[in-house]
């Protein structure tokens, strides 16, 4: 395959979002000269991720704008692996279930550790509470949408790619969709201001309507 197809079938952006394309493009063209699968990147974007986290819990610019950096680079790796999967004809049913797993996890200790670090600096604990919030909010979002996936296989249906129609919880969902995919633009913008606790409140509150307006949808696909 010459270089010209492989940048046909992973498709350079060619419009302004998501962002993280003209990331995850570039990383992609560089990785399919590389003897790796889409499970080895989804594995290392996990590694970016959850150190970062971590690095999240800590003070100050020299450990919160790492963590950035390295949530970036999750997020590049996580868009690269589904690119790299098209590429080299690795696409597996294990490798979608690893990669949903993998952005759960980490966005979940994304959460959980900056509302553990802001709760230890400013000795409230509402910070950490809004943290496990936005986490359990993630949570259950995840399990919304194994539930779906697991009824469509079973059903011998192909995953429902989830796209804006007349109603306004699908508009609604797929603008969400649309700012999850660059949350961590979102990210670094705040720690570049060091406001990223801002993040707290904001995703408790909108974790669970993002989850409710998923469950909503789902239910009138499944009750038509």
């Amino acid at each position: 395959m010459s270089e010209t197809d492989d940048e046909i079938m992973i498709q350079a952006p060619n419009k302004m979002f998501p962002l993280v394309r003209f990331f995850s493009y570039p990383t992609t063209l560089v990785l399919r000269r590389l003897p790796v699968t889409p499970n080895h990147i989804t594995f290392l974007s996990l590694i970016f991720g959850l150190y970062g986290c971590w690095m999240f819990r800590l003070d100050g610019y020299d450990n919160t704008l790492p963590a950035a950096a390295l949530f970036l680079g999750c997020y590049v790796l996580d868009n690269c692996d589904g690119e790299i999967a098209r590429l080299k004809g690795l696409a597996t049913a294990f490798g979608k279930r690893f990669d949903t797993f993998v952005d759960w996890v980490v966005h979940a200790a994304f959460f959980l550790s900056l509302g553990w670090g802001v709760a230890e600096r400013s000795g409230n604990d509402i910070w950490l509470w809004c943290g496990a919030a936005a986490a359990i909010g993630g949570t259950i979002n995840y399990i919304i949408d194994c539930i779906r996936d697991s009824r469509e296989r079973a059903a011998g249906m192909e995953k429902i790619e989830d796209g804006p129609d007349e109603t306004g919880a699908d508009q609604a969902v797929f603008t969400s969709r649309v700012i999850r995919t660059d949350f961590c633009f979102i990210v670094l913008i705040l720690t570049l201001l060091d406001i990223h606790w801002l993040l707290l409140p904001v995703s408790a509150i909108g974790a669970q309507v993002y989850w409710g307006l998923q469950f909503v949808k789902g239910f009138r696909r499944h009750h038509v």
